[in-house]
């Protein structure tokens, strides 16, 4: 099992809160290009072995995605680092506490989902 950390929640998590989003810095194509350079673009991608730069999303913490430097071999994780950020460089700043916790939920979670919170009971009848 992978353990990712975010670099906006600042925790390292186990990889079950993570989708996997694909191959990270991949160059869109200018217009006009052909047919055949669009393909390449749309369903080609590179399967190094070794050294490989991937895009995450944190899905059960932030939902915001980032980038992840890993070794295909080992599965040793290089470097984390957020959208926008090169590969190894820190954090232009630390990120506030609305960029940790994401937007906001669609809904409101349910009492399991709460931390700290007991389970609601039903009363009987």
């Amino acid at each position: 099992m992978l353990l990712l950390k975010c670099p906006y929640c600042l925790e390292a998590r186990s990889e079950e809160e993570f989708d996997y989003a694909g191959e990270a810095h991949i160059q869109r194509p200018a217009p006009g290009v052909s047919d055949a350079e669009w393909a390449d673009y749309l369903y080609f991608r590179s399967n190094p072995r070794g050294r490989h730069r991937e895009m995450w999303m944190h899905t059960a913490g932030c939902r915001r995605y980032f980038n992840v430097v890993r070794d295909t071999v080992s599965y040793e994780i290089l470097a984390v680092y957020a959208i926008g950020e090169r590969e190894g460089e820190p954090l232009a700043r630390e990120p506030s506490a609305g960029e940790r916790q994401g937007e906001p939920l669609a809904r409101e979670p349910s009492a399991g989902e709460r931390e700290g919170e007991p389970l609601a009971r039903e009363a009987p009848p």
